[in-house]
Formats: C-alpha cells, sequence, structure tokens
C-alpha cells in the first residue's frame, strides 16, 4: 500500500507540472493544459493541440524525457505485480495441492463455520494433519491466511473428496450449516471409503441422528444437545466440570487427560499395568484401558495386561505424558 503510493506521488508531480507548465508558457487552459500532458507523456501525441511557443517546446522536450520514462517504468511495475500476483497465487495453489496429495491418515474437515473453526484450531494444536473443504470462495481466503490447507468446491462431490484424499484419510467431520448437505456428504464420504471414521453434525431435529448413522455416520453429534447438557451439569456438578475443563486443556502448564495407543513394537505390550511402571515412573494416572473389540475397563487393576493396540486413557503432567508417547 505504502509502496504504491510512493510510486503514484511522482506521476501526480509529473501531470501538476505539465499542466501548469502549459497554462504559463502556452497559455492553454488547465483541461487543456492537463490534455497536452498526458498525450505527452503517453506518447499518443493525437496533434490536434500542441505547442506553439520556443519555451513550450522546450518544455515539451524535457516533460517528455521524464515523463515518459517514467510511466514506462511505472507501467511495467504494474504489470509485474499483476503476473507475480498471479503466478504467486498459482505457485501456492500447486503447492498446497501437492501437500494434499501428501496426505494420509488425516482428517477432512467438510464446512468451516463456527464449528469447523474450532474444530480445525484443535486439530492443529494436538498436530494432526487434515485438510478443509468449504464451497465459499471468501472463506476459503481466510482458511488460506491461517495457513490451513483448503480445497474450494462442494463437500458431497466424489472429485472434490477424492481430492482431499479421502481414501488414505483416517476420519471425516461433516459440520456444514445444513443436515440435508451432512447426510449427502456422509452418504457419498461412505461410499468412497467403507473404514472411515466420519463424524457428522446433527441439528438435534428428531429423526436426523437415525438417519446420519443410516446414511453411514461413525458417530452424530448435536451441538446444540451437548451445549444444553453442559449448562446443565454446570449447574447441578460445577466442580466435576471444572475438573473436567482443567484436564482437557492443550497446554502443558497443568494436568492433562490423553489418549495413547499402545503399538506392537512398545516396550509395555505384553506387561501388565504393574510392571510398565508408568505411574511410578511417570506419575500418570491409567484412568482406563480400551481395547478392541471389547468394553472400556475404568480403574484398571494393577495385574491388568497391556497389549498391542490397547488404547490407555492417562491423567497426568502434560510434559510427562509428552515423554510417555515417546516410548509407545
Amino acid at each position: 500500500m505504502t509502496r504504491n503510493l510512493l510510486l503514484t506521488l511522482p506521476l501526480l508531480l509529473i501531470l501538476l507540472s505539465g499542466t501548469a507548465g502549459y497554462v504559463l508558457l502556452e497559455d492553454k487552459s488547465l483541461i487543456d493544459g492537463l490534455y497536452l500532458t498526458v498525450i505527452t507523456i503517453t506518447t499518443v501525441g493525437y496533434g490536434d493541440v500542441v505547442p506553439t511557443h520556443p519555451a513550450g517546446r522546450i518544455f515539451t522536450v524535457f516533460l517528455a524525457v521524464a515523463g515518459v520514462g517514467y510511466v514506462m517504468y511505472l507501467f511495467s511495475h504494474i504489470t509485474e505485480s499483476i503476473v507475480e500476483g498471479g503466478m504467486q497465487k498459482f505457485l501456492g495453489r500447486k503447492k498446497m495441492d501437492h501437500k494434499i496429495a501428501m496426505l494420509n491418515r488425516h482428517y477432512i474437515v467438510c464446512g468451516f463455520g463456527r464449528i469447523g473453526r474450532e474444530i480445525c484450531a484443535i486439530l492443529h494444536e494436538n498436530n494432526r494433519e487434515f485438510v478443509v473443504i468449504e464451497k465459499n470462495r471468501e472463506v476459503v481466503g481466510e482458511i488460506d491466511k491461517q495457513k490451513y490447507l483448503a480445497i474450494e468446491g462442494e463437500a458431497s462431490d466424489d472429485d472434490v473428496l477424492l481430492k482431499a484424499g479421502i481414501e488414505d484419510a483416517h476420519g471425516l467431520i461433516a459440520v456444514v450449516s445444513s443436515d440435508a448437505d451432512n447426510l449427502y456428504i456422509t452418504l457419498t464420504a461412505r461410499g468412497l471409503n467403507n473404514d472411515l471414521f466420519i463424524l457428522s453434525r446433527s441439528s438435534g431435529v428428531s429423526g436426523v441422528g437415525r438417519k446420519l448413522r443410516r446414511a453411514g455416520a461413525s458417530r452424530v453429534i448435536s451441538p446444540y444437545s451437548i451445549g444444553a447438557r453442559r449448562m446443565a451439569q454446570l449447574i447441578v456438578r460445577p466442580t466435576v466440570m471444572d475438573f473436567i475443563d482443567f484436564t482437557m486443556q492443550s497446554s502443558d502448564l497443568g494436568l492433562r487427560m490423553e489418549e495413547v495407543c499402545i503399538t506392537k513394537d512398545s516396550v509395555f505390550s505384553g506387561k501388565t499395568l504393574m510392571e510398565s511402571g508408568i505411574r511410578k515412573k511417570y506419575d500418570i494416572i491409567v484412568v482406563a484401558i480400551k481395547r478392541v473389540n471389547e468394553a472400556m475397563t475404568f480403574n484398571p487393576k494393577p495385574d491388568s495386561p497391556l497389549m498391542a493396540d490397547d488404547i490407555l486413557i492417562l491423567l497426568g503432567e502434560g510434559s510427562k505424558i509428552n515423554e510417555l508417547e515417546k516410548e509407545l
């Protein structure tokens, strides 16, 4: 902005000087003086108005030398800005497309409204890879400014979902404003990837959740229902809710509740909870264990076995949990 203003000021000065010069030296009117200045510095030279006095002709020579050179420089700068801007935008989009094509086990967020923004912020905070599908071009521009990967288009379109890498994605989150759109997105996504985890938003209208699950949604969430339950719990169990909020913080400054998966190569695989030393070494509480195709075990006993693919629900300091994750 400042640079463009600085480039425009010399041009205005040339126009004012040229107009004043022709008014004084050629006895022209302001309009004729400005007209003669413009056709001189742009090299148009219609010939209908020309300087007749020797002083006016000498003035025209200097005006042409200074004005034409600057106008050519100004036009070249404008052209360069347009070309560079378009090229940068093109290269930026190609680079983004390449990054999206390289994604694996990522999440696809359909819709960047109020809920979608919060979801993306949390995914970003927790270093989860994701790509956003949004049909509003202006909103896509906002997503680009936040350095999120984005695709402009309809999230229910097969080609758009394939471009977002749905075949290699870990999950899809459908949070557009319409129940019908979320239903169509869920149906299309399930058809493209039968193993995909699909989280779909529901308005809470009776029957919508059932239809979304029938269409293929793994989980259906109604923000209105959750909001109402949370408000009621804050009244009935305020201290419990404060504790949950505290443990769910992404910051490492206090307690944090997190889930981690035990890999096949983990040193904890095949040991009991006591043998793992998780509580003694890291001062972390194992709140629950979720085993594949089994019910979740809360407050597991010390002799509870730890197996590959078990998911541990942990409560402890964020820094300690980060240390533990490195061994898993």
